[in-house]
């Protein structure tokens, strides 16, 4: 029975407490901060508004309450969702199967899109947000609608959460957690059948660029290499790579000034200024 919550806060507790790093703050109220201003239009210096996939158990305000408001400074118009619901509602979202949320991913873009007059978009996700991403570009149609994809925390072949994959299968845990509803939970386990169905080929397709942000101390994506991908138009950074006083793991990434400065770099190469290392540390967290 210990091993059992083990497993349990693992894949959903574990998640959930991705906003406990930024803010308590309703999942409902937007933050003062400019984003999701739907009155905002892109500019000729960054035409493709930014549109920000949170993780498992997160929610489209509180992972993002570090980066939203870097990119508003750097002049984008920046949108996020809570996908992926279930009985938590807006608290914690990314628990549904994750093609449902892609396809709710794909229908937000479409919005933006719409609203913004915009040809194409640029999508920054962290964990979940990546993988949901990657699944939208390659089958549903986002190949042509996504200019820059940008993940940190990335995970495309799933996670085996130190082991507790094997003790989820000898449990017979793959199915939606009762009570919680975590079909992402199933499709996160190596061998499912959304993550044998991503990796049907590349990753990567023709169209987009992709940047895959990684960090060594990851203990939520294990082996964090799950997250680095192949293809002529594909770069991956592992943190410590660039920045060796910065340990932080997998949920500090949403806060980590390192990855702010990675992403607004990669957002607008050309323009990019010269990275500064910060040490920063979340405890492994």
């Amino acid at each position: 029975m210990a091993k059992l919550r083990t497993f349990l806060t693992a894949l959903v507790l574990s998640a959930l407490a991705s906003t406990t790093l930024t803010t308590t703050a309703s999942a409902d109220t937007p933050p003062r901060s400019g984003w999701n201003n739907w009155s905002c239009r892109p500019s000729a210096a960054h035409p493709e508004p930014v549109v920000l996939v949170h993780g498992l158990g997160g929610n489209g305000w509180d992972n993002f309450l570090t980066l939203a408001p870097a990119l508003r400074s750097a002049g984008y118009c920046v949108f996020s969702e809570t996908y992926g619901k279930t009985v938590l509602g807006g608290l914690a979202g990314g628990l549904a199967p994750m093609t449902d949320s892609a396809a709710e991913v794909g229908a937000f873009v479409d919005r933006v899109r719409a609203t913004t007059g915009a040809a194409k978009v640029d999508i920054v996700g962290h964990s979940e947000g990546t993988t949901v991403p990657a699944y939208y570009i390659k089958y549903l149609g986002g190949a042509t609608k996504v200019d820059d994809f940008i993940g940190f925390g990335s995970n495309f072949r799933g996670t085996t959460l130190n082991g507790l994959a094997t003790l989820a299968a000898a449990l017979k845990l793959q199915g939606p957690l009762t009570g919680v509803g975590c079909g992402a939970c199933t499709d996160y386990l190596p061998g499912s059948a959304f993550l044998a169905r991503l990796n049907d080929g590349p990753v990567a397709v023709p169209g987009p660029t992709y940047t895959s942000i990684v960090t060594r101390y990851d203990t939520v994506v294990t082996p964090y290499t799950s997250g680095l991908l192949t293809g002529d138009s594909v770069t991956n950074i592992v943190l410590q790579d660039r920045c060796r006083l910065d340990s932080a793991g997998h949920l500090g990434l949403a806060i980590d000034p390192n990855v702010t400065q990675l992403v607004l770099n990669r957002l607008d190469p050309e323009h990019s200024k010269p990275f500064v290392c910060r040490p920063f540390t979340t405890l492994g967290i």
